[in-house]
């Protein structure tokens, strides 16, 4: 088990997902500063908001999420900081720890396992993808609008092949959460193509 500096967010991080912030907050300037120096490298857990703020405080926050590591730092002064992260491990959070001077958990790392899922809940997913692709080019050229350009997803040949697919595909924040705890690839998979199917009847039903 580590203790990690957390960072709630009112979005979810995927493994293998980019992360651009900004910081200004004195309590994540103090987070920021500590990873830096940290000697086991510069990273931190990242969760999502379930009620709340980012800023403030007080914030309820879920307990699954996943380590965001920083990959760039640019300083414009002791209190701004422009960071590039990547998302990588899962983690679950098994105690949260006082928010002095930052938020800090006592977290377990999760890993989703290298299991490669099948090609057929693959070529679920993308089926989906392509029909909600063509369901917004009806609801385009109804109204006058340009057609957007579809550009098939290019999910990664690996067990993170569904964190790949959910960040290029259009889904909410609990869809994408539901996604990132599903126990496996194969699992994860049938729950994105479950919440593609939400997102295809609710077009469906704008076209009506």
């Amino acid at each position: 088990m580590d203790q990690m500096p957390m960072f709630p967010l009112g979005t979810v991080l995927l493994p293998g997902e980019r992360l651009p912030l900004q910081i200004f907050e004195p309590r994540y300037v103090a987070l920021v500063q500590a990873c830096l120096a940290a000697p086991t490298g510069p990273e931190f857990g990242v969760v999502l908001i379930a009620r709340g703020h980012e800023v403030g405080g007080g914030e309820q926050r879920t307990d699954l999420g996943t380590i965001a590591r920083i990959d760039d730092c640019v300083s414009y002064s002791d209190s701004r900081y422009i960071l590039r992260c990547t998302g990588t491990d899962r983690i679950r959070v098994q105690q949260w720890l006082p928010d002095d001077p930052y938020p800090r958990a006592e977290v377990q790392r999760w890993p989703a396992g290298t299991a490669v899922p099948s090609d057929a809940a693959v070529a679920e997913v993308l089926d989906r993808a392509e029909e909600i692709a063509a369901l917004h080019s009806q609801l385009a050229k109804r109204a006058g609008q340009q057609i957007p350009r579809y550009s098939r997803p290019r999910p990664q040949k690996d067990g993170r092949i569904a964190y790949s697919l959910a960040s290029q595909l259009p889904l909410s924040d609990a869809d994408r959460q539901a996604v990132l705890a599903a126990a496996d690839p194969e699992a994860q998979l049938l729950v994105l193509a479950a919440a593609l199917d939400d997102v295809i009847a609710a077009l469906r039903f704008r076209l009506l």
